[in-house]
């Protein structure tokens, strides 16, 4: 039997995907789970790295080492061939994701042992408004599917994947809006779908507009840390009897999943507590150079992305931090959220009326919205969307594992 084969590598979560002619489905990559967090952790003493939530759980448990997540943040970056330490030796951002991606391939071919064909996910745009940074980023990928065994490397959109796996379930023919809230991107698409057309080889004419933005999840964890958080740290803390101002680039690394760990140096540390000597309240900045010496930033950080999560469903949540910083446990309200990440809710708004004017569509003329990963749960987001397409139906399916299915579907396309 032939199998299919399509891998959604993302900023916060990767899935891998088979199909065969009568279906498609997640793999496990993890245990049973088919979800796999794109974390990884490197032992100090150089041992080999651990994935996902095992990688997730040696840093909560204090194992010496270094957690690395967002890592598709580096890719169309200067970041992508730079070297970084981990334990006594220095390693590339390329090889981390190589490391990464050969996890998730090992577990595929269990599965599927003469899987040489795949198709991967990609944003419209992982880089925005750079041509050239956009290339080389798919190029990256590219070259480490082949180093890790597939002759043949396709690419597909990921809400062009998520509109092939919500094709799956409809009975007639209608123009989907497909809104991809990723962890690191936000994607766009409209496309003609219908049961008679998700046969067809061709389906260029069926995509009547396709765009993104570098906009996710990872973004309002960042917005929401430097507005709730950080200035429990010393952000914006006055200096000088109130004459100047803290740095702000130490509070911006420690709020970006990808650049914690610039801050574990020991240049950091002693610029810190020369800043110290500056401030109005050193409290602030001992809490700063607390975590930053025990190397509680991913700890803050996944503290913070639980908030944002748990304000789905409440309307209040009380962020624990003592443990984390010394300072206090501070109380976080949806409101204070929205307020944090209006800007962005701004920039997806103006991608939807974009996305629409680029289809030369009216909002009343699309038969439903199809709202997909790992963000796309967030009541701000659904909002924005109804309030951009009054009165359209909204769908979800599997927030996290839609592009992926879709992606293996798209392989059966290309490949069979």
């Amino acid at each position: 039997m032939t199998l299919f084969c399509g891998i959604d590598f993302g900023t916060s979560n990767s899935t891998v995907a088979l199909a065969d002619a009568n279906r498609a489905w997640l793999i496990a990559l993890e245990g049973d789970a088919v979800t796999l967090p794109s974390a990884v952790f490197w032992e100090q003493d150089g041992g080999a790295p651990e994935f996902g939530r095992a990688a997730m759980a040696a840093y909560l448990r204090g194992d010496e080492g270094r957690l690395m997540r967002g890592l598709k943040s580096t890719l169309g970056s200067g970041m992508i061939d730079e070297r970084t330490a981990v334990g006594a030796r220095a390693v590339s951002f390329r090889e981390v994701l190589t490391r990464f991606m050969r996890h998730m391939v090992e577990a595929l071919r269990l599965q599927a042992p003469g899987a040489d064909r795949v198709v991967l996910g990609r944003p419209v745009h992982f880089v925005d408004d750079d041509a050239a940074g956009d290339a080389k980023a798919q190029t990256v990928l590219e070259e480490i599917a082949k180093a890790l065994g597939f002759r043949e490397v396709a690419f597909q959109f990921e809400p062009i994947a998520a509109a092939l796996q919500y094709e799956q379930g409809i009975a007639a023919e209608e123009l989907v809006l497909i809104v991809d809230i990723g962890g690191g991107t936000s994607d766009f698409s409209i496309v003609r779908v219908s049961p008679d057309r998700a046969r067809a080889v061709d389906r260029a004419a069926d995509i009547l507009a396709n765009d993104g933005i570098r906009v996710g999840g990872t973004d309002f964890d960042r917005l929401l840390s430097l507005a709730e958080v950080m200035p429990h740290l010393g952000y914006k803390a006055t200096t000088k009897g109130g004459k100047g101002l803290m740095p702000n680039h130490y509070f911006l690394d420690l709020a970006t999943w990808h650049r914690i760990n610039m801050l574990y140096t020991q240049r950091c540390l002693a610029d810190l507590k020369a800043f110290r000597r500056e401030i109005d309240r050193p409290e602030l900045l001992d809490r700063m150079m607390h975590v930053v010496a025990e190397r509680q930033g991913h700890a803050v950080a996944m503290a913070v992305e639980a908030a944002k999560i748990a304000l789905s469903d409440q309307e209040a949540v009380r962020l624990q931090l003592s443990a984390l910083t010394g300072g206090p446990n501070p109380m976080l309200r949806r409101e204070a959220f929205e307020a944090a990440v209006a800007a962005l809710i701004a920039r997806i708004a103006a991608m939807l009326a974009s996305t629409l004017a680029q289809a030369g569509l009216r909002a009343d003329q699309i038969g439903t919205v199809f709202m997909t990963g790992g963000s796309s749960g967030l009541p701000v987001l659904r909002a924005c969307v109804q309030a951009a397409l009054p009165g359209v139906a909204i769908a979800t399916g599997d927030m996290l594992g839609s592009v992926g299915t879709g992606l293996a579907l798209d392989a059966r396309r290309k490949f069979s």
